[in-house]
């Protein structure tokens, strides 16, 4: 993540021109070429920043090398690191993070190598050896890194949130497009086979017309959110490049610093989490695990108009970022999504999504190793009088077991590499999905901290405040589709959410001139159209 031209020798000016283009001169040399890797040829990943979340990769990529033929062959960070054993309750663990201790664990020296060991990204780019990319930096980093990379050949695994703005993640999708680079976003439960067998369920009618899903996100820490992470005396100017990490020499998508000019604090570089330069708080770090999969699984993209609420209730300890927030996204479909979350309490809500016909809540049966996900569908009864709030613990359906209740970024990283192998873009968690749930997340950012309802422009990839034209459309549409008195429910053809009106709605409308009651209404047709 550094710029440091003492260890490098690289001009920060020419740095400052080629990050303003997007591309680094190794990036145009070495975007000329695209790698075809045989079954049998060996994948070299580089990790560019190794803080906690890509101990974890480091972990699963040293565990399938075997399997996948792949292996570590470079580690970047503006850390040197620290490493220590510590007791958590009954057991000793071992604090690992930054630099060279990460160098250790994949094999390599524990001192500066250039492309192999550095905390400068771009000699990282220019080694031939490194034919994917982890980037686990903060999220500010997220853009510059994974352009950069795909214009150096290299394909890209970038964990989640995709980017810190929405102008950011749409630049990546059109250098990955362009580049035809492989990229997954590190949204681990998009390797979960749920999301896509429920999508599977709703493009056949199985519930109807999805009118509406909802999902959380609960946490409580005594210490505050994210303070869980440690600052340590090793953290200090003489062993973090603290300008590469904010990003002040480098240039994001908008030509602007990436980062502001602070001066060093070991809570921002350690807990960068709490403040907005660096990311989202829950709206992007959190919000947009359960945004994707979602989104996924009720087969919508971009939202049409999104509005964020919330605030810094209790967490009173110099965040910027709320510890209540929730979104409301309704979209062109004709459907509604609505994601809610307190770092303040843990206790959850149903996981669900709501169709005419029926009710997809996601959950897990089972216990200890025997643990297993899945999801259960609830059918709606639609005869009689208005449904009434049943108790939820004593609703049950038919539960559908998709697999074990674990952490699926093994599954993720199989994908991932086997998509590089076969030149696929086509992965599990692609960055189209990716910056569709992100603009989700970073618009209800937005709309919080700005006290703006703010509407989505697919075409022009921008926001706008929100007018009245929402409301005063559907209610256009709900007049027009009942002409002439022929009222029902228009859900794009869905066979079975017809609205069935009773007999007695055949008084409704206007008086007649002639003194009469209103024409006679037709019925609606089996399809569910007049």
């Amino acid at each position: 993540m550094s710029e440091n031209p003492t260890q490098t020798g690289v001009d920060r000016r020419d740095f400052i021109k080629t990050s303003v283009a997007g591309v680094s001169a190794v990036s145009l040399a070495a975007a000329s070429y695209n790698r075809v890797y045989g079954i049998n040829e060996r994948i070299g990943v580089a990790f560019l920043g190794v803080g906690g979340r890509c101990q974890a990769h480091i972990n699963h990529v040293l565990a399938l090398r075997d399997r996948l033929n792949i292996r570590p062959v470079a580690v970047c960070d503006v850390w040197d690191g620290h490493e220590f054993q510590y007791m958590q309750g009954n057991q000793q663990r071992t604090y690992s993070q930054g630099l060279f201790p990460s160098a250790r664990r994949c094999g390599l020296p524990a001192e500066l190598r250039r492309g192999v060991v550095t905390k400068d990204y771009r000699e990282t780019l220019e080694n031939r050896e490194v034919d994917v990319v982890c980037i686990s930096t903060p999220d500010h980093w997220h853009a510059r890194m994974a352009i950069d990379a795909a214009e150096a050949g290299k394909h890209v695994y970038c964990e989640k949130p995709m980017t810190r703005t929405i102008a950011e993640a749409h630049a990546v999708v059109d250098t990955m497009r362009r580049t035809n680079k492989v990229m997954t976003v590190g949204v681990q439960s998009m390797a979960e086979p749920r999301w896509r067998q429920v999508n599977e369920l709703i493009r056949r009618g199985g519930i109807g017309h999805v009118a509406q899903a909802q999902t959380s996100y609960y946490r409580n820490y005594i210490g505050g959110q994210w303070r869980y992470y440690q600052l340590l005396r090793e953290m200090n100017p003489r062993t973090i490049d603290w300008a590469g990490f904010l990003g002040r020499n480098a240039r994001g998508v908008d030509g602007q610093p990436l980062g502001p000019d602070l001066p060093f604090d070991r809570a921002v570089f350690a807990q960068w989490r709490c403040y907005w330069p660096f990311g989202g708080g829950m709206f992007t770090d959190l919000f947009v695990h359960q945004t994707t999969h979602m989104i996924a699984a009720m087969g919508v993209t971009y939202p049409a108009r999104v509005v964020g609420g919330g605030g810094i209730y209790l967490e009173y300890d110099g965040r910027d970022v709320p510890d209540v927030a929730a979104i409301v996204a309704d979209y062109n479909e004709g459907c509604q999504l609505v994601v809610m979350a307190t770092m303040i309490n843990n206790y959850p809500i149903d996981e669900v999504i709501r169709g005419r016909l029926a009710t997809v809540r996601f959950g897990t049966r089972g216990e200890g190793a025997n643990r297993r996900q899945g999801y259960e569908v609830i059918d709606q009864n639609l005869t009689g009088g208005p449904g009434r709030p049943p108790v939820l613990e004593g609703v049950a359906g038919r539960f559908t077991e998709t697999g074990p209740d674990r952490d699926y970024t093994p599954d993720l990283w199989v994908n991932f590499i086997e998509c590089v192998r076969a030149n696929n873009r086509n992965t599990m968690s692609t960055p189209e999905l990716g910056a569709a749930a992100f603009t989700t997340v970073a618009l209800g950012v937005q709309s919080y901290r700005e006290g703006r309802v703010l509407m989505w422009d697919s075409e022009r990839r921008e926001a706008r405040t929100a007018d009245d034209s929402w409301a005063t459309n559907w209610e256009r549409m709900s007049r027009e589709r009942a002409r002439p008195r022929q009222i029902q429910g228009w859900t794009g053809g869905d066979a079975g959410s017809v609205i069935v009106p009773p007999a007695y709605m055949n008084l409704a409308g206007p008086w007649r001139d002639n003194n009469t009651d209103p024409a006679p209404m037709n019925p609606p047709t089996p399809s569910g159209r007049n």
